[in-house]
Parts: C-alpha cells; sequence; structure tokens
C-alpha cells in the first residue's frame, strides 16, 4: 500500500509487472500514480536497474550532493553518472511514463518489467533480470538484517 508520511515524504512498496510498449512507455503503478502525477526524474541505478524518484526525493538528493566535497572523487564520479543520465518525466494523462533509450539500454528494458517499491523511490527492472537478482539475494536476507538494522528485528 503506499503512504504519504509527511515528514519523510512517500513510501513506495511492493511489487507489479509492467510492460514496455512499442514506445518505450511504462505504465507506473496505480497507486503510486496520484504522488508521481507532478514529475519525476529517473536516472540509473546500482545493478542495472533505474532509480525513479518525485521531484522532491531527486531534489533533497541533489542537495545532498551539493554539500558533498567536490574534492572527494568519488563524489564527483558518482555525481556525474548520476545526474547525466537523468532524465524530468511528467507522466501522461493514461500514467504512463517514456524511458529515454539509452535508460533502457542500460537496464536491458525491452518487454516485460518489473517496478519494485524501494522506500523512497520506485526502481525499474528487467523482469529476468530482477528473478536473477532475487535469488540470489534471498538467501542471504535473514543474515543481513543483523548488519543493515542491528537490533531492530
Amino acid at each position: 500500500m503506499f503512504r504519504t508520511v509527511r515528514e519523510v515524504g512517500p513510501l513506495f512498496l511492493g511489487t507489479h509487472q509492467p510492460r514496455l510498449d512499442d514506445k518505450g512507455r511504462l505504465f507506473l503503478p496505480a497507486k503510486y500514480r496520484e504522488e508521481l502525477a507532478e514529475g519525476l526524474v529517473i536516472t540509473k541505478g546500482q545493478e542495472r536497474c533505474l532509480y525513479v524518484f518525485p521531484v522532491e526525493e531527486f531534489q533533497r538528493l541533489t542537495e545532498a550532493l551539493r554539500t558533498a566535497p567536490v574534492t572527494a572523487k568519488a563524489v564527483r564520479d558518482y555525481s556525474r553518472v548520476f545526474f547525466a543520465s537523468a532524465s524530468d518525466e511528467t507522466p501522461d494523462k493514461q500514467g504512463r511514463i517514456t524511458i529515454p533509450p539509452s535508460l533502457r539500454q542500460y537496464a536491458g528494458l525491452e518487454r516485460d518489467c518489473v517496478v519494485i517499491g524501494a522506500n523512497t523511490r520506485l526502481e525499474i527492472w528487467d523482469a529476468r533480470a530482477w528473478e536473477t537478482y532475487l535469488a540470489e539475494q534471498e538467501p542471504a536476507f535473514a543474515d543481513l538484517s543483523e548488519e543493515v538494522l542491528p537490533g531492530v528485528l
């Protein structure tokens, strides 16, 4: 279920399986359309997926990178790829977004896709790539909780 948490922003949850059409458009999951209706930013993510940010969240990340030291090579490298590949999009009246060809190529998107909620962003994956990633990660999921959330779970 999609919920808006005022102090934090939108919370994206769940797994959805839309398809790309012949023009490179993808239907956003219906439950996220209202939050993303005014616009969003798509950019390269890790593990060859795409990140989809509401404009407000992208602005928050932009500010964080703006205040990071430009003298740090990792900041420069990450910023270059992150911003150079970013595309601002506005969903059409049917809730579709156009994914630019360079981003479709990066993520290997052809037809069958998976859109996952990933906290403050959505991720778009090629369906086969997501299945492979999930199969590799699920065995370690329980063990990761101690490292990622020590003392919480």
